[in-house]
């Protein structure tokens, strides 16, 4: 009897754990039973590649949650790096430029510009947090708000006005719309970029003194500093390489879309949060994996993906949407809660 009662416990132990993950999967299952085309290789493709931005921009939110903190300005920072490396990177052939005497760029150029641009944005939200000890909501709160206002100021350019930045050259829409063609299928170059970056997240997380000292931060800020962690310089290199995560992801945007404005990225940092609240990072800190980011926001997406392949109403995604993350934040602090 006690064997029984101990496994029956910890299978509601196990199904407490993953709830989450339970009613995600049974929601996959029924799209897959509405609609079996779902289940196809070219959808595959779709959502890997619509995720690939994505990914980049939770790698960077995760580091920062994994250290108790948040950010709010990671949508505005997204659109900030779409809107400067696409008003750059215009074909010089092309009626609007925003610059018509600015010789072409190459490449490189505007999307380094751009990712060291919100890399200081970043730097800034970790200074306001960090030495100001300002909470990170308030400290990036603000922050979201400045940047939204400054990157309408650049963008709302004369003579032409608040249009969306367009005419892109094909440099940049290659390097963000193409791939590498592998039998019958193309698979997109944004997969590429979202492996290179997980692969570098994952090294620097688990195999270097930046990670190490990163969730020691997460998990007691004070003891932390007690054993010799400058907690300061390591909260402002979070911040910093968050932003310049969302730099590049913003410019990705830009050239996968084929345009920008200053509304490129607004509301990507709390489907960030939310797909790195369900992928298992803990709001309170300290918990967090490359794998479980990345399953995040894979499932995210394939929800998201899901629901629009059946047609159903944009409203009701955001209401599936809201249910997500409130069920997953609120299994994340009893969690926390229990094991306090």
């Amino acid at each position: 009897m006690n064997h029984q009662a101990s496994k029956k416990s910890n299978v509601t132990k196990w199904l407490f754990d993953n709830v989450i993950y339970v009613f995600l999967v049974l929601l996959v299952i029924g799209i897959i039973v509405a609609s079996p085309d779902f289940l196809s290789v070219t959808n595959l493709i779709n959502i890997l590649s619509q995720s690939s931005s994505r990914i980049i921009i939770a790698l960077g939110m995760a580091g920062i949650l994994i250290t108790a903190g948040t950010d709010l300005s990671a949508g505005r920072m997204v659109g900030l790096a779409a809107v400067i490396s696409a008003s750059l990177l215009q074909a010089s052939d092309y009626a609007y430029r925003m610059y018509p005497h600015l010789p072409q760029l190459p490449l490189f150029v505007p999307i380094l510009l751009a990712m060291v641009i919100t890399g200081i944005i970043g730097a800034l939200n970790g200074i306001i947090v960090a030495k100001l000890n300002v909470p990170p909501f308030i400290a990036t709160l603000g922050m979201m708000i400045t940047v939204y206002g400054l990157n309408s100021m650049y963008f709302d350019r004369p003579p032409y006005g608040a249009q969306p930045i367009g005419g892109l050259n094909q440099a940049f829409t290659t390097f963000a719309q193409r791939g590498i063609p592998i039998g019958n299928y193309e698979i997109p170059y944004l997969i590429f970029y979202a492996i290179i970056f997980t692969i570098f997240i994952w090294i620097l997380w688990n195999k270097t003194q930046f990670g190490k000292n990163m969730y020691a931060i997460g998990g007691n800020p004070e003891a932390a500093k007690v054993s010799g962690v400058n907690v300061t310089k390591y909260l402002i290199l979070i911040y910093t390489l968050a932003g310049v995560l969302y730099g590049f992801s913003g410019t990705l945007e830009a050239g996968r879309v084929g345009s920008a404005t200053n509304n490129t990225g607004n509301m990507y940092e709390l489907d960030a949060i939310a797909a790195c609240v369900v992928g298992g990072v803990s709001l309170s800190g300290g918990i967090g994996t490359v794998p479980g980011v990345i399953t995040g926001v894979l499932i995210f997406q394939i929800i998201n993906y899901g629901l629009a392949f059946l047609g159903v109403s944009p409203y009701i995604q955001y209401i599936v949407k809201g249910a997500i993350i409130v069920i997953a934040v609120a299994f994340d602090m009893r969690k926390h809660a229990k094991k306090k």
